[in-house]
């Protein structure tokens, strides 16, 4: 079987903790529609973390990205903030709310990382995580 052509959706979204379930949704409806059903689940949790974290820790505005090609599932994150994500993601404690985001990425992911990104005077970085989307 023929591998699909390749596809990107991309969108926006302000710094609103309302984005984190836009997003979700949003990601589900498109692995959906596009076939990779089993995927959704994981999608989903990676998305919400790497959009949670670009809203709650970057000032304006963040994007999703959704990237397939080649077989594989990328799921990014723009924010504003040029700070690196931390590479020690060590696992919280339990009784913590907050903090598991990077370690569930790093654990859930294929390969995950981050690149930063300056485009005029505009600085921030890309976060992103791969799965494999093989249909």
């Amino acid at each position: 079987m023929p591998e699909p052509d390749p596809w990107t959706y991309a969108l926006h979204i302000p710094q609103d903790d309302r984005a984190v379930t836009v997003c979700r949704r949003t990601v589900r409806l498109i692995l959906t529609l596009h076939g990779l059903i089993r995927l959704v689940d994981v999608a989903e949790l990676m998305a919400a973390e790497l959009v949670s974290n670009a809203v709650r820790h970057a000032k304006g505005p963040a994007a999703l990205r959704l990237h397939r090609r080649d077989g594989v599932l990328r799921i990014g994150a723009w924010d504003a903030s040029p700070m690196p994500p931390p590479y020690d993601v060590e696992v919280a404690s339990g009784e913590e709310e907050a903090g598991r985001g990077l370690f569930l990425v790093r654990a859930c992911a294929d390969d995950w990382g981050w690149h930063p990104l300056r485009q005029g005077g505009d600085i921030g970085k890309y976060v992103w995580c791969d799965l494999a989307a093989a249909a």
